[in-house]
């Protein structure tokens, strides 16, 4: 069987860009967030499995990066190298894959964003810490 991308959704804040792999009842999940990519890979409910690698728009910080995971998704909130740059697209290259889309509940304005985006990644890694679902980070 071969393997096929996850539908991913993405937004950009002032300090990160947060990614979302939308897959239910997923196992076997493998994130590596480097300086210049991301790549995810896992089984979905079906077993089926699932690969992404994306080579990002800008630099970051991938120390100061994290993901979580809940039934339905895979959350990366990846820091940005430069901050307050928005970035026009997720990825180095102008093209629109047909599995990436703009999370458009998700993006706003900037202007009074700093202390929302703080408490959404504090909110995130609370919940990381509280769940015991264990997921392979790889940080180069």
């Amino acid at each position: 069987m071969e393997r096929q991308p996850a539908r991913t959704l993405w937004y950009d804040r002032p300090k990160y860009v947060f990614m979302e792999f939308c897959v239910e009842d997923s196992t076997d999940v493998s994130v590596l967030i480097e300086d210049h990519r991301v790549v995810f890979s896992c089984r979905n409910g079906d077993g089926v499995e699932l690969y992404n690698e994306i080579e990002f728009y800008a630099k970051v910080n991938s120390k100061d990066s994290q993901d979580k995971r809940s039934g339905r998704s895979i959350t990366c909130f990846v820091r940005k190298w430069k901050e307050k740059v928005a970035w026009p697209r997720l990825t180095k290259e102008d093209i629109k894959p047909v599995w990436l889309s703009v999370d458009f509940d998700n993006w706003r304005d900037w202007e009074g964003d700093d202390e929302m985006e703080l408490a959404q990644v504090e909110q995130y890694a609370e919940m990381h810490t509280s769940h015991s679902t264990h997921v392979e980070i790889r940080r180069l």
